[in-house]
C-alpha cells in the first residue's frame, strides 16, 4: 500500500521527524497539533485560545486532505489538567457533528513547547 503525505503552510510546519498527515489507502492518520499559530510559529495564550487553534489546525490539515474533521473516527486528546476536559468537549462541539468519533482523553505531565493541549486524528474516507 503506498503513502501519501498531506501537508499545508495553514497549519504549524513540523517540528520533528514527522508530517503533519499521512493517507494509506482510505485512513489518514493526522498528526498531534498543539496550539502553535501556523505563522508565527508561537503558542497562542491560554487553554481556550490553545483547545481552538488545535482545532484549527487539525481542520486546516484536514482540509489539505480534502476533507473535513467530520471524517475522524478516532480523537485523542491529551490534556495537563483534566479540568478543562469539559472546555475540549465544547471547543469540538463547534468543529465536529453527529455522530461524533470515538475519543480517548488522556492527562499527561507536560507536552511539547509547554503546550496545554493537544489532539491527534484518525480519519477514514468514504
Amino acid at each position: 500500500m503506498s503513502r501519501k503525505i498531506i501537508s499545508t503552510t495553514a497549519a504549524p510546519a513540523a517540528i520533528g521527524t514527522y508530517s503533519q498527515a499521512v493517507q494509506a489507502g482510505n485512513t489518514i492518520y493526522l498528526s498531534g497539533q498543539i496550539g502553535l499559530d501556523p505563522t508565527s510559529m508561537q503558542m497562542v495564550d491560554g487553554i481556550d485560545g490553545q483547545i481552538v487553534r488545535v482545532f484549527e489546525n487539525l481542520k486546516a490539515v484536514a482540509a489539505a486532505a480534502g476533507v473535513t474533521l467530520n471524517e475522524a473516527v478516532k480523537f485523542n486528546i491529551y490534556l495537563t489538567d483534566l479540568t478543562n476536559f469539559a472546555k475540549v468537549n465544547e471547543t469540538m462541539a463547534k468543529y465536529l457533528s453527529e455522530p461524533y468519533p470515538a475519543r480517548a482523553a488522556v492527562g499527561v505531565k507536560e507536552l511539547p513547547r509547554g503546550a496545554l493541549v493537544e489532539a491527534d486524528a484518525v480519519l477514514v474516507l468514504g
